[in-house]
């Protein structure tokens, strides 16, 4: 059974940027957390998880749905923080897709290991429901208009080279209720830019949630990052956590840090 949706007043007040935007100690204190890896705490630094949450208008009562959680990085901070008033939900990879879905083998390994590691820890991940989300064959993420919040973090490019980015962009619209944020976390590249990359244009992705109906809130540079030049050997892959030039110029591109990053929210207006 579903929790009762947070009222259309208080989502309003967060995109407003109201109370909703003042720092949540216990958010704060979750992505520091003894259950994280430090690694995983490593990378508040250039991911700055609760500055993004907070620009999102995240709220303790929030049904939130994350696409394509892969390991589980937000996971950390999301589902512990939703749990005791709220829901999360994680649409994910198959863990047994039928052979006519030819799923790239990496995608089953990160879904059965996201599945271990909530396992592995109830105490935190208990409450988690996990659906799988495989557009185009699996595009529903659940009943209409049952979601306050859905979120993604560096996965546009995967769809978009897909063909099924506006699939993505349309299961989002449906399965908010209206005045439901949608949150954009995405590496940022040029017009023009080729998708095998990972970077992808601020604009084209603007353009395409507008055309399914989505109202842009908001962008924030909170994940900016003026020293990616967006020209790498291996696209965003070349840059930290990735590496994957190896020793190669290690320390140039650890200098650089992580991608720079567009953040945008959306959200879907009364009809």
């Amino acid at each position: 059974m579903f929790k009762p949706l947070i009222s259309f007043a208080v989502l309003a007040a967060s995109l407003a940027g109201t109370a909703q935007a003042e720092t949540n100690p216990s958010l704060q204190a979750l992505t520091q957390g003894e259950h994280r890896s430090e690694a995983n705490v490593a990378r508040n630094l250039y991911r700055h998880p609760v500055e993004t949450l907070e620009f999102f208008g995240l709220h303790p009562h929030m049904r939130v749905i994350e696409l394509w959680p892969g390991s589980g990085w937000y996971t950390e901070i999301l589902a512990p923080y939703l749990k005791p008033e709220g829901e999360f939900v994680a649409a994910g990879f198959e863990l047994n897709p039928p052979a006519e879905a030819n799923s790239p083998a990496y995608r089953v390994r990160i879904g059965k290991g996201y599945e271990e590691k909530l396992a592995a820890s109830p105490e935190l991940y208990d409450q988690v429901q996990v659906i799988a989300f495989d557009p185009p064959r699996k595009a529903s993420l659940g009943i209409e208009a049952t979601a306050d919040m859905v979120l993604t973090f560096r996965n546009l490019h995967n769809w978009a080279k897909d063909g099924q980015l506006e699939t993505v962009f349309r299961s989002a619209w449906e399965v908010l209720t209206p005045g439901g944020v949608f949150g954009v976390v995405e590496h940022r590249g040029f017009p023009g830019i080729d998708l095998a990359t990972g970077y992808m244009d601020e604009a084209e992705v603007i353009a395409l949630a507008e055309k399914v109906g989505f109202r842009l809130a908001a962008k924030s540079e909170v994940n900016a990052n003026a020293k990616d030049s967006k020209d790498h050997p291996k696209g965003v892959w070349t840059l930290p956590p990735s590496l994957r030039l190896g020793e190669q110029d290690r320390a140039k591109y650890l200098a650089i840090g992580e991608s720079d990053r567009m953040t945008l929210k959306f959200y879907k207006p009364e009809i």
